[in-house]
This record gives C-alpha cells, sequence and structure tokens, in this order.
C-alpha cells in the first residue's frame, strides 16, 4: 500500500502541474548571499557579462531574460551604454530520483526528458509509468561586479529540488529568491519561500 501512496502523490502532483487548473505552489528555495555593497549608487546600472562559453550557448539570452525582472525589483537598471555594474547569471537543472520514488515501478520509463540550454520539454512514454519520477533539481547563481575595476561585490546562489516542470517559471522565482534582501542579504544559507501560481 505504501507504493500505492506514492504513487498517488506523485500522481496528484503531476496534474495539478500539468493541468490548466488554478492553484499555487510554494517553491522553497536555499539561498546562500555574499555582499560587499553596502548600499545601491545613484545610477543602479548594469550590463549582462558572459563567459565564453555564455557566449557560445543560444540560450543564454532567454535566460537574463528570465533573470532580468528579479533584477529590476532589486533595484537594478539596465543600461548596456552606461552601466556601473556588470551582472552575470547562470543556471543548472537536472532530473533526480524523486523522494517518492517507488522502487515497484522502476526509474524513468515514463517521462523522456530533453533540456534545451535552460528550458525544459517534456513529453509521455505512457499515461502513468514513471509518474513518482517527476523531480527535478535547479541551481541559479547571480554575480555582480562594480565597474570598471571588475571588483566582485555581490555574490548570490539559490537551490531547490522540487516537482514543477517549466523552467521559464521556476527560475524566475529562484533569481527573485537569490536577491533577497539585495544589496545586505542576511548572512549565511537561509530558506526563502516564493509563491507560484497556475494560470486558469
Amino acid at each position: 500500500m505504501a507504493h500505492v501512496f506514492r504513487f498517488l502523490l506523485a500522481a496528484a502532483a503531476a496534474a495539478l502541474l500539468l493541468c490548466g487548473c488554478a492553484g499555487t505552489y510554494l517553491l522553497d528555495n536555499q539561498v546562500q548571499s555574499f555582499s560587499q555593497l553596502p548600499a545601491l549608487p545613484a545610477q543602479p546600472t548594469f550590463r549582462f557579462e558572459r563567459t565564453l562559453s555564455q557566449q557560445a550557448d543560444p540560450v543564454q539570452q532567454a535566460l537574463e531574460g528570465l533573470a532580468d525582472p528579479a533584477l529590476f525589483k532589486a533595484g537594478l537598471r539596465r543600461d548596456d551604454a552606461a552601466p556601473h555594474f556588470s551582472v552575470q547569471v547562470s543556471a543548472r537543472t537536472e532530473q533526480v530520483f524523486s523522494p517518492y520514488q517507488d522502487p515497484y515501478w522502476g526509474w524513468g520509463g515514463g517521462w523522456s526528458v530533453g533540456f534545451g540550454g535552460h528550458h525544459g520539454a517534456i513529453g509521455f512514454g505512457g499515461p502513468w509509468r514513471g509518474l513518482d519520477s517527476y523531480w527535478f533539481r535547479r541551481e541559479v547563481s547571480i554575480v555582480i561586479r562594480e565597474l570598471p575595476a571588475n571588483r566582485v561585490v555581490f555574490e548570490s546562489h539559490a537551490t531547490n529540488d522540487g516537482p514543477v516542470l517549466d523552467n521559464r517559471v521556476v527560475l524566475p522565482a529562484m533569481f527573485d529568491a537569490a536577491l533577497q534582501g539585495f544589496p545586505n542579504p542576511p548572512p549565511g544559507p537561509r530558506r526563502v519561500d516564493v509563491q507560484l501560481g497556475t494560470k486558469s
């Protein structure tokens, strides 16, 4: 009966996330931030900075688009012509074993997962099989440098494990969590919850 309960729980979570019903989900993030920025300058402008590998990544621009609203809410304004800061963002997503994984059902037979860089696409291999394998681990990172000295003044990382499917929904919320308290976040690791809503 235990494996049936775990399967039904996973099925219910997947149904909520895959259907068009209205609902909410609490995205719990583990966040750690480091700051040497006592306050924002009068002109808190920035431009995005990319590593060599990010320059070659076709989805990096889309990822920056997902981070931009969180940076704006934190008080930063993008201005490529006259930036005070440079901002580097990155993200990683992987499918992992669900805590509700049932050995009777096995791993991964029912889901095919294709990640085009930072964005996910999910397809079914069957109506039920593997449903309790529907679990992801994500991490986002933000590094802010003060120009022109190129001095790192802020760094933050947020991680989350959970069943939410769409990176376009999850990653912006994780960037929000990573920037909580900016520019003077609390010291040490902390949990930051962000409420997600599903569209009806």
